[in-house]
């Protein structure tokens, strides 16, 4: 696109003069005969350059550089002062004025050219900085936009690592919605924990002894399972339950494995009722009798943790009743 010439003079012939020159040239002119079309010019087409005479009625040409010179927005727009006056005396006005160049009357065709290309270069240039400017401006927006973005990341990452290991909490960041969701099988580890002798401890200590123990107790356990990798799957008082191995253990998966232990049980009970029916309908009733007897006392016998063996140890000092 060819760069727009704002020619303003009084004097239509010289309007018509700086016109045609410079359309021959190969430059766009818009023209104005007084300060105030000249600015209501500015403002509407938005020129590269003006060329502006110093005497006219109204605003005079320094009156209209001081407003251009005032508006932030042509604040860096190239003005040329085209004068016949003494130019040593003008030169020092318009100076004042803010004016880039001057002109003498009558035009030297060569000195408008030179002028002119001079100064719509050094245009090009300003609006090349103001460009790098605003991108620059929208590369610090968007850096600071994915730094606070990365900060909300740091943040939630922190608080899903209260929960689960670090290793889970970034892939559950990291993976997206439905990746979490997807069936797959792997081998964790499942430990359960408590504190011997936890329930004698509540019935004898006050409450806040109570918390402050168990402050201590999950804040130590906590540091533990974090260092292992381990993920706490509940906790209810003293008692936790830690999976290890669950980098990509997905909640699906549990539902899908509980279902699996619930069919399988089921099953099996539906196989031992039935023979249990088959059972008692081919043995005689004294028979079933004898053999109910003798498999009660070979269970209470041989069951660790049946009732007889456990008052048993408890009374040697063995037995725990928070003993899992």
């Amino acid at each position: 696109m060819s760069e727009k010439v704002l020619v303003v003079d009084d004097t239509p012939a010289n309007v018509k003069l700086l016109a045609d020159l410079l359309t021959v040239k190969g430059y766009t002119v818009a023209t104005a005969v007084n300060g105030e079309e000249a600015l209501l010019k500015v403002a509407a087409e938005h020129p590269d350059i003006v060329l502006l005479d110093v005497m006219m009625p109204g605003m005079s040409g320094y009156d209209v550089c001081r407003t251009i010179r005032a508006n932030p927005a042509t604040a860096l727009l190239p003005v040329v002062l085209v004068t016949s006056l003494d130019p040593h005396q003008e030169r020092v006005k318009g100076m004042e004025a803010g004016a880039d160049d001057f002109l003498h009357k009558p035009i030297n065709q060569p000195e408008l050219f030179a002028r002119v290309k001079s100064l719509l270069r050094v245009k090009a240039l300003q609006d090349e900085v103001k460009q790098q400017a605003a991108k620059l401006s929208d590369w610090n927006a968007m850096l600071e936009a994915r730094v606070r973005e990365q900060v909300s990341q740091l943040e939630r990452l922190g608080r899903l690592k209260s929960f689960f290991s670090p290793q889970l909490g970034e892939a559950i960041l990291a993976g997206g919605g439905e990746e979490l969701l997807k069936t797959h099988r792997r081998e964790v580890n499942v430990v359960f924990l408590d504190l011997r002798g936890f329930t004698a401890f509540i019935d004898r200590a006050e409450p806040e002894e109570v918390m402050s123990m168990l402050r201590e107790f999950h804040g130590a356990m906590g540091a533990l399972i974090l260092q292992r990798g381990g993920t706490l799957e509940r906790f209810a008082g003293d008692g936790m339950m830690v999976f290890f191995n669950m980098r990509r253990w997905r909640w699906r998966s549990t539902c899908s494995a509980r279902s699996s232990r619930s069919a399988r049980r089921g099953r099996s009970a539906a196989t031992r009722s039935r023979s249990a029916s088959a059972w008692r309908r081919a043995t005689p009733p004294a028979a079933r009798s004898a053999s109910r007897g003798a498999g009660t006392t070979l269970r209470s016998a041989a069951s660790p943790t049946s009732p007889r063996a456990c008052a048993a140890r408890r009374a040697a000092g063995r037995c725990s009743p928070t003993a899992r």
